[in-house]
């Protein structure tokens, strides 16, 4: 089908969804195996401990452990109120920030940074007029700073405003309960169906019914997510291969044996690459093998990849290359492998 389609529905009793943009899936939420923290979710944490040399505070949640970076001026037993950041290595702490955000489908609600903005990929000058004027009907004088995300241009003013102020009590009551002698769960963090509604905007189609995944053929693509072969336009490919310190991704020129064969590779992995990223949950430290090219070539292939992950929704940071001629990217982990997850 034609168009961006959004499926919801379940897989082995857990929520998912997929997105598919002309027959083609783009992205894929699935909810984790076990009951651990969920990126978004906002706990009452209690201090445990300060980790000497590292500046950094173990803390401590219902379901286990958290570790804070910032833990200056902290003191063991001390409550506060953190936000999940994302998934935990096997072994090791939940990470968390001690600056919740309350993110919804136009806005999102900044306590810790005041002040009133309008996202800078919404140009228009009238638009952002427009928006910066309904923001200021719901949060002129408060002490909680607001974003109005792109997703709000040319959206219905009063949907703005509704989601404006919804986010903005909910920040206001969760805010206010951070005393307590026991850790608690206080927000829960968003499902993949929530996470499709408020991320994936204005899709042609939402399927829901109890086929949605057959129907459109999301089962039979992330089968191809689950090897570590990715074939490539031009006849290059590359394989993704996650182990227990790093993501390792291999390049290949395949037939092509052009003196452009290594650039042309590299062009079609970096323009791929987000995406099975994205689909495979995966993040942490990435190591690129990339084909041999001409080092007069790497600043437009870096020029490419800065294209290729500014579009993407997961954070992700370009590092630089190494003395063997690898480039290293640092990414956020929000999702849980696809390997580990059905």
């Amino acid at each position: 089908m034609k168009g961006r389609v959004a499926a919801l529905g379940e897989i082995d009793g857990r929520r998912a969804a997929g997105l598919l943009v002309d027959g083609v899936l783009q992205d894929f939420l699935i909810e984790p195996v076990e009951d651990m923290p969920t990126p978004g979710a906002i706990y009452r944490a209690i201090c445990d401990r300060p980790l000497k040399g590292q500046g950094g505070m173990m803390l401590r949640l219902p379901e286990g452990t958290a570790f804070l970076r910032q833990g200056k001026g902290l003191r063991p037993g001390q409550s506060m109120l953190v936000q999940v950041t994302g998934y935990a290595d096997e072994g090791k702490a939940t990470p968390v920030t001690h600056k919740p955000l309350f993110k919804s489908r136009f806005a999102i609600v900044t306590p810790d940074a005041p002040g009133l903005n309008i996202s800078r990929s919404i140009k228009d000058e009238e638009e952002r007029a427009r928006l910066m004027g309904v923001a200021h009907e719901i949060m002129a004088g408060e002490e909680f700073g607001l974003i109005v995300r792109s997703s709000a241009m040319g959206a219905d003013p009063d949907e703005v405003a509704e989601d404006i102020d919804e986010m903005f009590q909910l920040a206001l009551q969760v805010m206010g309960d951070a005393e307590g002698s026991e850790p608690e769960l206080i927000l829960e963090g968003p499902d993949p169906h929530h996470m499709a509604w408020r991320e994936w905007d204005k899709p042609d189609l939402v399927a829901s019914d109890e086929d949605a995944f057959e129907n459109h053929g999301i089962l039979d693509a992330l089968e191809d997510f689950r090897s570590t072969y990715v074939r490539l336009s031009g006849g290059a490919s590359m394989y993704v291969e996650p182990t227990r310190a790093l993501i390792a991704v291999d390049v290949n020129t395949g037939g092509d044996t052009s003196p452009a064969a290594g650039l042309k590779a590299n062009l079609a992995v970096v323009k791929e690459l987000p995406k099975q990223l994205r689909i495979r949950g995966l993040g942490g430290q990435i190591t690129i093998d990339f084909a041999p090219m001409a080092k007069k070539d790497r600043r437009q292939l870096e020029s490419a990849m800065r294209t290729a992950f500014r579009a993407d929704s997961i954070d992700t940071a370009m590092v630089d290359w190494t003395p063997l001629g690898h480039y290293e990217l640092q990414r956020k982990r929000e999702r849980m492998p696809l390997g580990v997850s059905f």
